[in-house]
């Protein structure tokens, strides 16, 4: 019963019963069954909840299938957001009034408030289920507490072990790489960001480097822990550690302090089969000094909240990362919210003048008046990785700017290592092209022709490294999951016509085919992303993985109850990789997964070559550049009130 201050109900659930409406939205496709169940566990917990208030707690439900942390009551595309582009007005009917109309019902419901008591959380136009908030609330305090504390590093040691690692400074221009290290030893964490060939690896090492001279002049050694979300990420980054720290101009000494494995972070916080809980929380904190974490676009808000839960509070934190890359597969979108003014800076006139005299850089262009968060992020501007292949960054740049035209005028300029191939429904030229290769990059017959031929040695872990790093120098991508132009279907289609060609197997497994897991496997100790290839072995056919650390491991094709074939992986999936040359399918028609942070995405996991493969007008990769990711959340608004 609502109370007799409510308005009388004009809307369906007054002719119908409210959980037939429900089920009603249910079927339009507006909210999912686990929707409708928590709508119906809350009437269940207060009788008198009003309709307006358990549509739209289901309503918030159906915004994290979507990577929204919560619901915006204040978003203008509100309307679309519930109800799709054409709604029957009769479920539009379902929430009468406004946005005020709203708010002055969850502000009167037993089970809403505003400081995590009930099932419901309203902060300020936004609300949340209670778990969603109190993850955000306390990634919020723990990154403030950050702020506030860390180690002061003495700035005239700093200063002398910037200039040993950072030598050569002409004065003239800005060295992004060596101000993030200084803002990064500033306080108890640092975050760093930029796109891929802006020198994050080279800088992290650097930093690395700082820190452990520094403390060891001191008598200490520093315990430093490195992470990255996926194995294929945190592979990456142990490979180009290795190579950097061999160039760090320190004493051995302090070189041979520097960790050089980077591990999961399922792995760093300790896994628990069967449960969303790790072994490292706030009562068994890491024992470490220092964490560094790759690739932190990738990380969702659950774990962003296990990660700082399992941080003492001496330990600094340095996330590294684009924050122009695709948010998290699930809610959140951490890195963007932190990053969200990295571009302007908003140095305080207290920073500018630290990094004067830390290091020598002026950085009174991006002077402005940002948070204590501004003060600890630091933006890398400068891109190395494509001066050989300048077409793939000024696409990657044109993409980001959402500027649809210039990202014609690139691709009209048929600059080296890139090109755009118009296919309208001819799917064989696509297979074609994936067989045959480039040329520079050789394509699947080249792989089975290798694959083939085990070494007669016996020793097949480093020809199976071999492999798979010819795997990744060619990799197909889509946007979508499912239709004519997704993964599913490409991988039947591409399987079929290497079967058609004598190469692939006609059972599941064969000699070959590359896999990757669809779940983390803590038993195999396989994370969900991880990409192995199906090889001949002394000992029968298995599938290899390259683990962080360099090594591989086998594994029989019995064991993998969760992996799928991957000659195409969805953008999402790739974050973390790079490849060669990298090919992206366009569907025939605007998609609305189709986003400028998965455009940019995909450009930039390509290391020498780009392909667009449209199979549809212009206008599908316009309607893409134009449409921006946007994740509902309060994360920002959290740390710059």
């Amino acid at each position: 019963m609502r109370s007799s201050e409510a308005p009388m109900q004009t809307d369906l659930f007054a002719t119908l019963d409210w959980q037939d409406a429900l089920a009603q939205l249910r079927d339009q496709g507006l909210l999912r069954d686990l929707d409708v169940a928590v709508a119906r566990f809350l009437q269940q917990q207060c009788a008198e909840a009003g309709n307006e208030v358990l549509l739209l707690a289901a309503f918030t439900s159906n915004q994290q299938a979507s990577g929204h942390l919560c619901l915006d009551l204040n978003n203008r595309d509100l309307p679309t957001q519930l109800w799709g582009s054409n709604p029957p007005p009769a479920l539009t009917a379902l929430l009468p009034g406004g946005v005020d109309n709203w708010l002055r019902h969850l502000q009167q419901s037993a089970l809403v408030s505003e400081n995590g008591g009930t099932p419901l959380v309203l902060d300020g136009d936004r609300l949340y289920l209670r778990r969603n908030w109190s993850r955000e609330q306390a990634v919020a305090e723990a990154i403030e507490a950050r702020l506030a504390g860390g180690e002061p590093v003495p700035v005239d040691a700093l200063r002398a072990a910037l200039a040993r690692l950072f030598p050569g400074g002409d004065g003239a221009h800005t060295d992004w790489q060596q101000v993030a290290c200084a803002l990064a030893v500033r306080g108890g964490i640092g975050i760093i960001t930029g796109g891929p060939g802006t020198g994050k690896t080279t800088t992290v090492v650097r930093l690395l480097g700082v820190l452990q001279s520094l403390a060891m002049a001191d008598g200490r050694r520093l315990r430093m822990r490195l992470a990255a979300p996926t194995g294929k990420a945190a592979a990456r980054l142990t490979e180009s550690i290795g190579e950097q720290l061999q160039k760090l101009p320190v004493d051995a000494a302090v070189r041979d302090a520097i960790p050089t494995e980077v591990t999961t972070l399922h792995r760093l916080l300790g896994t628990r089969p069967d449960s969303r809980h790790f072994r490292h929380h706030r009562d068994n904190p890491l024992h470490a000094d220092l964490v560094v974490v790759d690739e932190a676009s990738m990380i969702d808000m659950d774990m962003m909240a296990s990660l700082l839960d399992a941080l003492d509070q001496h330990t600094r934190l340095i996330l590294l990362g684009d924050k122009d890359q695709l948010a998290s597969v699930e809610a959140g979108a951490v890195m963007g919210d932190l990053c969200r003014d990295a571009d302007q800076g908003l140095y305080t006139p207290d920073t500018v003048a630290y990094l004067r005299q830390a290091c020598g850089a002026d950085v009174s262009p991006w002077a402005g008046d940002g948070a204590a968060l501004a003060q600890q992020t630091a933006m890398l501007r400068t891109n190395w990785r494509f001066k050989d292949t300048p077409g793939i960054g000024e696409l990657a740049l044109a993409v980001n700017g959402g500027d649809p035209a210039a990202v014609a005028r690139v691709f009209q300029q048929q600059r080296p290592g890139l090109r755009g191939l118009s296919l309208g429904e001819e799917t064989d030229a696509l297979t074609d092209l994936l067989l045959d290769g480039d040329g520079q990059h050789p394509g699947l017959r080249a792989l089975f022709a290798d694959v083939a031929t085990p070494p007669a040695d016996g020793q097949p872990d480093s020809w199976a490294a071999q492999r798979l790093r010819q795997l990744t120098g060619q990799q197909l991508l889509s946007g979508l999951r499912s239709g004519p132009f997704g993964v599913d279907a490409l991988n039947r289609s591409i399987t079929e016509r290497l079967r058609r060609e004598g190469l692939a197997g006609d059972h599941d497994w064969y000699p070959g085919r590359p896999v990757m897991m669809t779940r983390n496997d803590y038993q195999l100790g396989l994370m969900n992303g991880d990409v192995g290839l199906t090889l001949p072995h002394p000992d029968g056919l298995r599938v290899a993985f390259q683990l962080p650390d360099g090594r591989i491991k086998w594994v029989l094709p019995s064991r993998l109850d969760s992996a799928d074939t991957v000659y195409a992986m969805t953008v999402h999936k790739a974050q973390g990789s790079e490849f060669g040359h990298t090919l992206l399918v366009l569907p025939d028609h605007p998609h609305p997964l189709l986003t400028r942070e998965l455009i940019y995405t995909a450009v930039t996991r390509a290391k020498q070559a780009f392909t667009l493969i449209e199979h549809g007008p212009p206008t599908v990769l316009a309607d893409a550049v134009r449409r921006r990711t946007w994740r509902a959340s309060g994360l920002w608004q959290k740390l710059n009130r």
